[in-house]
């Protein structure tokens, strides 16, 4: 299972209210401009700012690699 298609158009981080990246083979949504990730658990988005976890600039690369390599696109926007 994944997050449900229409919850994801309306998913935005809660700390700057952008889009994120859902990678779901690493069971998160990312965002890039903040660095932070948002763990999904059971195909439940936890969105708690204080359990958002920060990544370092090579977690953000391999991150990003992903997310190029399989063409995800924003949540919206």
């Amino acid at each position: 299972m994944t997050i449900d298609t229409p919850l994801l158009r309306i998913l935005a981080c809660p700390e700057d209210k952008g889009a994120l990246l859902y990678v779901e083979s690493e069971n998160l949504l990312y965002n890039p401009r903040l660095k932070r990730a948002y763990a999904v658990i059971d195909d439940i988005p936890v969105m708690l700012p204080h359990e958002a976890t920060t990544v370092d600039d090579a977690e953000d690369a391999r991150l990003m690699g992903i997310v190029a390599a399989q063409g995800i696109k924003p949540t919206f926007g």
